[in-house]
C-alpha cells in the first residue's frame, strides 16, 4: 500500500465503495492450500470431490479468506496507513470458489464510529464482497476496522 495515497478516517464516508485489483486462482494452488491448512478430499482431490457436498473441487473457504486479504491490502487507494488493523468480524461462504476462478473483492463503508477513549482513531465497519468472473458472491466479509484519523 502506497502511504502517500492512503486513507484515514477523516477521508472516510458511509457508502464509499472500493474495488481491488483481480487474482486467478488455478486447481494446483487450491491443492497446495489444502494441502497445509485444511486437508480435506474437496480441497485436495477432484476425483473425490465429485462425491462430496461440493460436487467438484472447491477452495477451502480459509484459502479465500487469505486471498480477499490480499486482495484487500492491494486496493489502492488503501485504507490507514498503518495497515489494516481488524478488531472482529463475521464471514459467510454462499457459494465455492472454484479452480479458475478470478476473484475480485468490492468493499463497501457500512459504519464509522469515532473513538470517544482515543481520538486519534475511530471503528469503521466494513462488508466486502469477494467475487468470481462471473459476478457470483464467494464470501461475504464484514469487518470492523481500528483507523487512525489522520495525522497532525
Amino acid at each position: 500500500m502506497n502511504l502517500s495515497t492512503a486513507l484515514y478516517l477523516d477521508d472516510l464516508t458511509v457508502g464509499q465503495r472500493f474495488t481491488s485489483p483481480t487474482y486467478a486462482l488455478d486447481a494446483a494452488q487450491i491443492k497446495s492450500f489444502a494441502g497445509q491448512f485444511d486437508p480435506q478430499p474437496f480441497h485436495l482431490d477432484e476425483a473425490a470431490a465429485r462425491n462430496t457436498f461440493f460436487g467438484g473441487l472447491a477452495a477451502s473457504g480459509w484459502h479465500t479468506a487469505a486471498l480477499t486479504m490480499k486482495l484487500l491490502t492491494a486496493t489502492s487507494p488503501g485504507i490507514a496507513g498503518g495497515g489494516l488493523i481488524g478488531a472482529g468480524g463475521e464471514i459467510s461462504w454462499p457459494q465455492p470458489t472454484r479452480p479458475d476462478d478470478i476473484l475480485q473483492v468490492v468493499s463497501e463503508i457500512a459504519e464509522i464510529k469515532l473513538s470517544r477513549s482515543r481520538p486519534d482513531r475511530g471503528m469503521v465497519t466494513m462488508r466486502s464482497e469477494t467475487r468470481n468472473q462471473r459476478g457470483d458472491v464467494l464470501q461475504i466479509l464484514t469487518s470492523k476496522l481500528v483507523v487512525p484519523r489522520r495525522p497532525g
